[in-house]
């Protein structure tokens, strides 16, 4: 019997399979996601990331991040703090945030895997083409809203499930390190029980709002 890895619901459903994997769906949050057996062990899951090219200087990945990072700078207060994590081997999104004044640390469990960053606190979390990698993503959910600080934001790029017929053609499930699909549904469902602001941004930009 499978459990969902968000909210830990055994009311879970097949979803779809095609030639590499199989895919289900929990009834209660609405995460698709790749059984345990079917996930890439931590070897080949790094060998797959050391072939991205997340340069700082590229200005095509500036623009990419820039649907992240200009709403959230809209909405920080002078000095704010944040958490770039996984962050990845070139950590773009910080060093944009870094250029508009913010201070940045950055967390990545292969890249930058200080964990010292996590137990601090932070005015911001953000967190770019990261939640849809996670094999247990309720554990780090649960850190996030640890880490940021009453009225903090996190901030979440992440294309989203729309349906089953979608789903059936999308080119994003194809990425074997992808095992996490959420939808507008599953950010709605994790919104509403830990009491957080939700806005969406465009079809892939989630920010989330922490109560004072």
């Amino acid at each position: 019997m499978h459990l969902c890895p968000l909210c830990s619901s055994n009311q879970i459903q097949f979803y779809f399979e095609d030639k590499n994997r199989c895919y289900f769906q929990c009834d209660r949050c609405e995460l698709v996601f790749v059984s345990q057996e079917q996930r890439l062990d931590a070897a080949s899951e790094k060998a797959h990331y050391d072939h991205h090219e997340n340069d700082p200087d590229d200005q095509g990945y500036r623009r990419f991040l820039s649907r992240l990072a200009l709403p959230l700078l809209d909405r920080l207060a002078s000095g704010s703090k944040g958490l770039d994590f996984g962050c990845g081997p070139g950590p773009a999104l910080a060093h944009m945030l870094r250029e508009a004044g913010y201070s940045v640390a950055l967390y990545d469990i292969f890249y930058h895997p200080d964990a010292g960053v996590l137990e601090k606190t932070y005015d911001f979390v953000t967190a770019t083409e990261v939640i849809e990698h996670l094999f247990y993503p309720k554990k780090i959910w649960s850190q996030w809203l640890k880490l940021v600080k009453p009225g903090g934001w996190i901030g979440i790029m992440t294309k989203q499930v729309i349906d089953l017929e979608a789903f059936a053609c999308w080119h994003y499930k194809y990425d074997p390190t992808h095992v996490s699909f959420f939808s507008r549904a599953t950010f709605c469902y994790l919104a509403e029980r830990d009491n957080l602001e939700l806005e969406f941004i465009g079809d892939d930009v989630i920010l989330l709002r922490k109560p004072l």
